[in-house]
């Protein structure tokens, strides 16, 4: 009888013709059979072009048959095959179970990656042992397939083995299951297959031991149900009789249902204990995590058996597990767990004694891990299993770095504390009327006090809240606190600051806009959807503020702390609105408002907010508005220069009070900053000020160069943007640019005589102003065209002065500030900021990187973290547009040489010098770890250029420049392939061959050092290519022991249960250092990636986060 085809065929025998659906599955699979033998030209439609593999058009052949392949081929397949496979495999044992029960361990065999055949007579008579060490010989002798490796034509494998299983428990459960021959037999090899040295066998063997004891449970529940059904009917049937053939069969049926669920749970706990209790702690995170997966799935779908602490301590062990993927997987099985409430009584002594280990999994050094441990805690929450006293190092992350931890941590203290949803659970109705706006509000309130020192760290509270708490974006109800209109909050004046801070940042969320900085600065992508909701929201916003915004801005008008944040609220409003409502009236008011508090405040929040607001409204929107606000720019503009500034600037020159100038200084800058303001009449007037300013107040002269400098830069703009070019425009501008060059040059100079660090801002400033003007008048830009008199470069001297200006400052600490200084400031001017407008300038011209990119990059290691990143962003350039790499490398080398040398004649602290050829040590690592994996090759004769001519420098008036070789040259050579390494070396020896080196063997030694190493390096490759040599397959991962194995890698060392590694807290610790490291390494190897910066600001906000970290983390 020919078996029916199925509708699912291998990829190499897929057919090429199109069949139309039956009902029954079956019959259409046979319907498709002998329509294809009986008429195989009826489909004449056009055939796809023949791919490699697919046999040609004439010679199609049908699906193979379940009937005609091997189990193994069957699991090998696309997996459609399996069902009809096990039933046919069931058919056979049932007519002879020898031949069947060897074709099944054969296929378990195999599974494994091993070709091995028990005799048929023999079965009976095979000791589970000798089969389980001739299977260990095959992989010793490297006869064995990885099929569980991630090769694309084993990509189904795992997937079809388990359900080939699943379904053979399922096909067996009415006979072969409980005969305990076939199914103890399979057990016995799998558990043995489990406990061998192979990573294959021991993978394998796990993955279907695991799976038994799945399929058993769900054949358990199965007769559970049927046994309890059954009870109630002998309950019944004998109030009816009590005795009778009918209570008997049903007591038969009970009696059987019943032992068939006790072989079936001895089964698991034979499976539990000879392969769970050891594989769970084997040395392949794999298979530890497939087996705490598989028993959280056991427990929860077979509480009766599994929910016990003999069982659940597993999951509490393995949440120190060393591996991120099994803790993530324990804590994952235990949400699932507390998820059900009848299992949180029996919980108990778990959670009591693992809490703690919960808690700390939040702040894992994993994300994902941290995340789900910190739903974990939320299930713990909601059963009121832990003390709030547990939380307080949950709080501290609402301010962590990783987004993904502040929103879950954020939806914690939301649920936890905002709207008590934990608790309201428990008290009904009553919490409904309890989580109103205002009461949400205030308690959001309560946890801001927390946080009112730094206005950052409150953002970052808000930001990780919003999205869950609905009472942040009720727009009425906060405008009704804030103006006392809601009799439920009485606010204090440091809850109405952070009332005003969490509807400003909650006005900016609503409309897509980020309040946090994103780690990898990219844009937000947006869907129409979303970009639809976001413009609701703003509708939404001008509607309840409109004919508020006046009362809020006269109610706090005086307070600096909250004038900002209210302000830029009119940068998120739909402007059209008040037009479209009639409210113009209501517009220019507010227009007037943000005039006055303008010329009312002088901290830089309030004048940016303000001048960033006005300019808005004067350019997006439309008609008698924007008419109005175009009529109040000018008006601000006219009061500050005539009625503010040149009346500041003469009272000073008479020697009056020098705070006027420098607040109406400020306010003209951050106009400036927002858009072009007409101070022609006021440019001759700055210059004479600092020509005759006498006092040299830095803020006073920072202020000047810096509205100066705007002023030229908005003339270039009008002047590269206008049809038409004068000479007076052109002569114009650049009498202002000389003018401003003419003051830069001097105060440069007097910046380089003053002693201490008394002008750090203005020489920082200087630097900075410097960099932008040459970039803005670089002569490239300007070749060959109508405005070619405009281009500048800086002359040699400049340079010079400003390159030694940079190191000034560079070897100032930030912290270092000018008694006068202005702090508000500080954050825009330090040590970043000079090292960046280092870099920017040297990427302007080949000129100045030929001067400054050596400088530069000799300084990669000395000014932290932050500077070696922006040095690593020049380097990536180099990378990509110098020719001469080489050079610049070497250069930069001997320059950090040459600061050890002269420290180490001149100094007679060791400690000193020692520190500065570490410097240099640390230098030439990081230089030559830039040329990592494909970059190696293809900058190998860079590299070999580089090692060649820092021997030639090492070797001039030898033996004093030696230690270049030991400090430098070395790290470099370590990139070379051996045949170079072998020349150098020979080169090298060749040097010396007439020297005589015990003359002065202290001078010597780096060289005898350095010629060790290489043959040290050499002897190393060397011993690693003959193992290569000797192996079939390239190993990966940890390198083992027992080198005489030959044949591919098929074994860990420590891989049996007997000298696996005990799972412990201290391994956890461990292995956060470790994976600590190799983020580290990780991060290292992206940065060839990084693009070039084109323009590298500040983050004043991101670094403000850091140190307030920084204090709180030094409190704990």
């Amino acid at each position: 009888m020919e078996e029916p085809a199925t509708g699912g065929r291998p990829k190499r025998t897929r057919a090429q013709t199109r069949t139309t659906t039956e009902n029954n599955a079956s019959d259409a699979s046979e319907h498709v059979d002998r329509d294809r033998e009986s008429s195989p030209d009826d489909f004449e439609a056009p055939r796809p072009k023949a791919k490699r593999g697919r046999p040609p058009s004439g010679s199609t052949a049908a699906p193979p048959k379940a009937s005609a392949l091997t189990l193994i081929e069957v699991v090998k397949g696309n997996g459609k095959l399996i069902p009809q496979a096990v039933k046919l495999w069931v058919e056979r044992y049932e007519k002879d179970a020898k031949p069947a029960t060897v074709e099944l361990l054969t296929m378990l065999f195999e599974a494994c990656g091993a070709k091995y055949h028990i005799k048929e007579e023999l079965l009976d008579e095979t000791n589970v042992d000798d089969v389980v060490v001739a299977l260990v010989e095959l992989a010793r002798s490297g006869n064995v397939d990885d099929y569980q490796s991630s090769k694309k034509e084993f990509k189904n494998m795992k997937d079809n083995l388990q359900s080939f299983w699943d379904k053979l428990v399922c096909e067996c459960q009415h006979g072969p299951l409980f005969d305990q021959i076939l199914f103890e037999k399979c057990m016995g090899y799998i558990i043995a297959l489990s406990c061998t040295p192979p990573r294959v066998y021991r993978q394998t063997a796990t993955l279907m031991g695991l799976q038994l004891v799945t399929s058993f449970i769900t054949v358990a529940k199965t007769l559970g149900v049927q046994r309890e059904t059954t009870r109630r009917q002998l309950e019944a049937e004998k109030k009816k009789q009590s005795e009778g053939p009918r209570v008997e069969s049903l007591n038969k049926r009970f009696s059987m249902t019943h032992e068939n669920i006790t072989i079936l749970e001895q089964m698991m706990r034979n499976i539990f204990q000879g392969l769970f209790v050891h594989r769970y702690r084997d040395i392949e995170p794999n298979i530890r995590t497939s087996c705490i997966e598989a028993l959280g799935v056991w427990i929860l779908s077979y509480p009766s058996m599994f929910l016990q602490d003999l069982y659940l301590k597993y999951l509490g062990w393995t949440l120190n597990d060393k591996n991120a993927g099994v803790r993530k997987a324990s804590v994952l099985a235990l949400q699932n767990l507390y998820e059900v409430d009848d299992n949180v009584p029996t919980l108990g002594l778990f959670t009591e004694r693992f809490s703690t280990r919960m808690i700390e999994l939040a702040d894992d050094i994993d994300i994902s891990v941290a995340v789900s441990a910190i739903g974990l805690v939320k299930q713990l929450l909601r059963h009121q299993l832990l003390p709030d006293d547990d939380l307080g190092p949950l709080y501290d992350l609402l301010i962590d770095d990783p987004a993904e931890i502040r929103h879950a941590i954020g939806a914690l203290v939301y649920e936890h504390l905002i709207s008590q949803k934990f608790i309201s659970s428990q008290s009904g109705a009553k919490g409904v009327e309890n989580n109103s706006s205002e009461v949400q509000l205030g308690r959001m309130l309560q946890i801001l006090r927390e946080f009112s020192a730094d206005p950052i760290l409150s953002v970052y509270v808000i930001d990780d809240v919003w999205e869950y708490m609905n009472a942040m974006k009720d727009w009425k109800c906060i405008i009704s606190v804030l103006l006392d209109e809601n009799p439920l909050i009485e606010l204090t004046d440091e809850d109405a600051t952070n009332l005003v801070r969490l509807l400003c940042a909650s006005v900016k969320k609503a409309v897509g806009e980020r309040i946090v900085p994103a780690t990898d600065n990219r844009k937000p992508y947006y869907t129409k959807a979303q970009k639809d909701v976001f413009e609701h929201n703003k509708q939404d916003i001008t509607l309840a503020m409109m004919k508020n915004y006046p009362l809020l801005l006269r109610k706090f008008m005086a307070d600096k702390a909250k004038i900002p944040s209210l302000v830029d609220i009119i940068l998120h409003m739909n402007l059209g609105l008040y037009s479209k409502r009639r409210q113009e009236q209501n517009f220019e008011t507010v227009l007037q408002l943000i005039k006055e508090a303008f010329f009312k405040h002088g901290e830089k929040e309030a004048l940016r907010s303000c001048a960033n607001a006005i300019m808005l409204c004067s350019t997006d929107s439309q008609g008698e508005l924007k008419d109005t606000a175009r009529n109040l720019v000018k008006e601000l503009h006219d009061e500050l220069i005539h009625n503010k500034l040149k009346p500041a600037m003469k009272e000073v020159v008479d020697g009056g009070d020098e705070y006027p100038l420098l607040v109406n200084l400020k306010r003209m800058y951050e106009l400036q900053l927002s858009g072009n303001v007409p101070i022609e009449s006021l440019y001759e007037d700055m210059v004479s000020t600092l020509q005759s300013y006498t006092n040299k107040d830095d803020q006073v002269v920072t202020f000047l160069l810096l509205n100066m400098y705007m002023h030229v830069q908005w003339s270039l703009h009008a002047i590269i943007h206008s049809p038409t070019i004068s000479e007076a425009s052109l002569s114009s501008i650049l009498a202002k640019r000389d003018s401003l060059l003419e003051r830069l040059e001097y105060i440069l100079n007097s910046c380089l005589e003053m002693e201490g660090n008394r002008c750090n801002q203005l020489a920082r400033w200087v630097c900075v102003i410097l960099t932008d003007l040459s970039r803005l008048f670089k002569k490239t830009n300007f070749a060959s065209s109508k405005l070619e008199k405009l281009g500048y470069s800086p002359d040699a001297s400049v340079l010079q002065k400003f390159w030694k200006l940079c190191v000034q400052q560079l070897s100032i600490s930030d912290g270092t500030e000018d008694d006068d200084g202005n702090k508000e400031y500080i954050e825009e001017t330090n040590r970043d900021t000079v090292m960046m407008a280092a870099v920017r300038l040297a990427v302007t011209d080949k000129v100045y990187k030929e001067y400054l990119g050596p400088e530069i990059i000799s300084r990669f290691v000395m000014h932290g973290t932050s500077g070696a990143e922006i040095v690593k962003h020049l380097i990536t350039f180099l990378k990509k547009n110098d020719d001469d790499l080489p050079k610049t490398f070497l250069e930069a080398l001997k320059m950090a040489y040459h600061r050890y040398m002269v420290e180490l004649s001149r100094s007679d602290d060791e400690s000193l010098a020692s520190k500065h050829f570490l410097e240099f040590q640390e230098l030439a690592a990081q230089l030559s770890g830039t040329f990592i994996g494909a970059s190696k090759n293809k900058h190998k004769s860079d590299i070999l250029k580089i090692v060649n001519e820092g021997i030639e420098y090492a070797f001039i008036d030898a033996p004093k420049q030696l230690s270049f070789l030991e400090g430098a040259v070395l790290h470099f050579v370590s990139k070379l392939p051996t045949p170079d390494i072998l020349e150098i070396n020979v080169n090298i020896q060749n040097r010396t061959e007439n020297v005589n080196m015990d003359e002065d063997p202290s001078g010597w030694r780096p060289y005898h050092t350095f010629v060790q190493t290489l043959r040290e390096k050499f002897a190393k490759i060397e011993g690693i290519q003959e193992e290569k040599d000797g192996t079939s397959v390239r190993r990966r991962g940890r390198p083992r022991k027992r080198r005489n194995i030959q044949g591919k890698r098929l074994f860990d060392d420590h891989g049996s249960s007997e000298e696996e590694d005990s799972i412990s807290g201290s391994d956890h610790e461990n292995a956060q250092d470790e994976e600590e490291q190799q983020d580290e390494d990780e991060d290292d190897d992206d940065d060839e990636d990084v693009p070039l910066i084109n323009q590298i600001r500040s983050s004043s906000k991101l670094r403000s986060l850091k140190v307030s970290r920084e204090g709180n983390k030094g409190q704990t």
